[in-house]
């Protein structure tokens, strides 16, 4: 399977990370601003997670094979997640600087300079985030959207350290800085806990968000004949890849073919959904006990169905 139309943006960002740290760096050479220090560290960040995403999503385009019957796409959950970590360990070196700062406060320079610099990093962070977050959103890769998400949390830093060194150049009040490197270090740490907790959703397999639960219920009532039912709805993701798996009730006089038919019609209607969905189904008879006690998800679904009615 190819993605070489999510690549690209990848390959941009990298270069974005590259010439906004080389950027943000001299600037801090010329400021020593404790704010443009954060920044430039948090470019690093971008660049190495920028790597990693590239690499992730390489890994996730190889076809199934015998060790891995479910394909690769998982590995791009791992990505996000370590992609949350490296931000938040950012946002935590940031706030050790910037409390550094506070307890042994140092003169800054050239600030015009810094909040030019700032706010051109700023545009480019900006341009590549959005064009991440639109592809990203557009094929439903975990991926992209991370790394977009990354670059504007960089984004918003970069105005911050402006706002921060405005201040400072206006009531000449130093300890703006690092007060507002403080602030960026908190915005830091919330976007890496969001994508920690999102990944680590993922790796365990959790369902789809309930909405999307909704169309599945909404496509298989549409295309259910008439005297069948359904139970034992499962649903996750992995990357882009949608799964769906439930248990088909059948009067058992019908045929396997008249059964197999049924199934064409519901996977159709499901299909249409996502770009990305495999469907599996199991067909049960109607009328046999059993049919109602072979999956624990039946106890969650009683559990869901009386939650509703109180």
């Amino acid at each position: 399977m190819s993605n070489h139309h999510l690549r690209r943006p990848i390959v941009f960002s990298i270069f974005a990370a590259l010439l906004t740290l080389g950027l943000k760096a001299a600037a801090y050479w010329l400021t020593g601003s404790v704010g443009l220090l954060s920044d430039a560290a948090e470019s690093g960040v971008n660049l190495v997670a920028a790597i990693t995403a590239l690499l992730s999503l390489w890994y996730s385009a190889q076809p199934v094979d015998a060790g891995h019957t479910y394909g690769h796409e998982k590995i791009e959950f791992f990505s996000s997640g370590l992609e949350g970590i490296l931000i938040s360990v950012a946002a935590g070196g940031i706030a050790w600087y910037a409390i550094h700062r506070l307890i042994r406060p140092q003169g800054l320079v050239e600030l015009g300079i810094g909040t030019t610099v700032a706010l051109a990093a700023s545009g480019i962070n900006f341009v590549v985030a959005q064009w991440l977050l639109r592809v990203g959103r557009r094929h439903h890769s975990i991926v992209l959207e991370a790394d977009g998400q990354h670059l504007m949390t960089d984004v918003w830093t970069s105005i911050a350290l402006v706002a921060g060194l405005s201040l400072v150049w206006l009531t000449g009040y130093e300890i703006f800085d690092p007060i507002f490197a403080l602030a960026m270090a908190a915005n830091i740490l919330w976007t890496g806990f969001r994508l920690v907790r999102r990944s680590f959703d993922g790796l365990m397999d959790h369902a789809l968000p309930e909405s999307e639960q909704i169309d599945v219920r909404r496509a298989i009532d549409k295309a259910l004949r008439p005297g069948t039912a359904y139970h034992a709805l499962r649903t996750r993701q992995a990357g882009a890849h949608r799964f769906v798996d439930f248990h088909l009730l059948v009067p058992g006089r019908m045929t396997v073919r008249e059964a197999h038919n049924q199934t064409l019609e519901i996977e159709r209607v499901i299909d249409a959904l996502w770009e990305r969905v495999e469907v599996v189904i199991h067909i049960e008879p109607i009328e046999e006990p059993a049919s109602y006690r072979d999956s624990e998800v039946l106890a969650v679904e009683e559990q869901k169905r009386l939650a509703t009615e109180k």
